[in-house]
């Protein structure tokens, strides 16, 4: 991954190339190095379009950012935390799967008033 402070939308877009064929069921899980990059990058550019401190995005094991307008939170556990898997992640940031749908089948975790993020979503359309 680049060293760059902002994600490069080329770099972004390619890891995402990568790991698309396994979110539509057209090829098995890729190395785990090309799905860490793809969480990692999708996380930062959604870190860059809703800058901030008030909501905690958790894809363990792989990333984790605070983001979202609003009071920040400085210890303990966040107020507002969204949490899930990096496959459900990457299906919301590729626009696989709707904010909605993956809350209501538990995919994801979301706690606090400002846990919902889905006007960033999705982060890449490919």
């Amino acid at each position: 991954m680049s060293s760059s402070r902002f994600v490069d939308p080329g770099e972004l877009r390619a890891a995402c190339e990568k790991v698309e064929p396994w979110l539509s069921g057209a090829a098995p899980e890729p190395a785990r190095d090309d799905v860490a990059k793809a969480v990692r990058l999708t996380v930062k550019a959604l870190s860059e379009m809703a800058p901030g401190r008030s909501v905690e995005v958790r894809v363990p094991p792989f990333a984790a950012v605070q983001c979202v307008e609003g009071p920040r939170h400085t210890r303990g556990t966040p107020p507002n935390v969204v949490e899930t898997d990096p496959r459900t992640w990457l299906e919301l940031a590729l626009g696989r799967l709707k904010w909605t749908q993956a809350v209501e089948d538990a995919r994801v975790d979301a706690s606090g008033a400002r846990a919902d993020i889905s006007r960033w979503l999705p982060i890449v359309r490919l």
